[in-house]
């Protein structure tokens, strides 16, 4: 599956968690949505749609969030975007892969899951919180 930046894609849960911890309630609310459709790439109408928002408040709060994911985390996301030349729908779509869902389940709160999410082996967890 090609992507937009694929290296921009968060796969620490921790970072994850931190990033989650950091951002608005609607950037929350839409990484709590795509946990629920882990690996399925959507148009941003189709996403919209399944949460209940309305027409290009994706895009509004993908703006909103750009200063925190520059300033804290080096432009990294967590998530994966694919371009309009890259998705079948001709649109852009954006998504989270498996590890992503689980770490976004358990920085919500998400009870439901019977383990705590680790680090992917071989990977140091990284601190993302400045000095202060």
């Amino acid at each position: 599956m090609r992507e937009h930046v694929p290296a921009n894609a968060m796969d620490d849960p921790e970072e994850i968690a931190a990033f989650y911890d950091r951002c608005s309630d609607l950037m929350r609310e839409l990484l709590d949505g795509l946990a629920l459709t882990p690996g399925e790439p959507r148009a941003f109408p189709v996403i919209e749609d399944a949460i209940g928002w309305p027409r290009r408040r994706i895009a509004s709060v993908l703006g909103g969030v750009f200063t925190v994911r520059t300033r804290d985390f080096g432009g990294r996301r967590p998530y994966h975007f694919r371009d309009e030349r890259q998705a079948a729908s001709g649109r852009w779509e954006i998504w989270v892969d498996a590890l992503q869902a689980e770490a976004i389940s358990f920085a919500a709160g998400d009870t439901r899951r019977d383990r705590p999410v680790r680090p992917p082996a071989g990977r140091r967890a990284r601190s993302s919180r400045r000095a202060g």
